[in-house]
């Protein structure tokens, strides 16, 4: 075969009319095992509801929060946010490590504010 007998033009119409590409289908078996884990658990986690527990009044959640501060009792958090999706985050577990009027310290010195919190109980 030589250049004069090849003609471009068939290979393009093949490619545009008679060639049906698998598109990312062809790439799945690439993934690992524990890739695949992470994504199924990152989907799980992503998937998974969160119920809402009642509002407790400002009384309760400062009793709680102060006996719990003062004996490093961990307890179980539920904010009032809702991520982007309007689902309920999920709850916080952590020790109480200090406060101010309008805040609590919990883990990796991140600040909450009290007025924050839907719901707290001890673990």
């Amino acid at each position: 075969m030589n250049n004069k007998d090849f003609d471009m033009g068939i290979v393009n119409d093949f490619f545009k009319y008679d060639y049906h590409g698998r598109g990312m289908i062809k790439w799945q078996g690439f993934y690992l095992s524990d890739h695949t884990a992470a994504l199924n658990k990152k989907n799980a986690d992503l998937n998974q509801e969160y119920r809402y527990k009642p509002q407790q009044t400002l009384e309760t959640i400062t009793s709680i929060l102060a006996e719990a501060y003062s004996q490093r009792r961990q307890v179980v958090i539920q904010l009032n946010e809702l991520d982007r999706n309007n689902v309920n985050l999920p709850d916080v577990t952590t020790l109480i490590h200090g406060y101010n009027a309008n805040e609590i310290v919990i883990d990796s010195n991140k600040f909450v504010r009290i007025g924050d919190i839907r719901n707290i109980e001890y673990i």
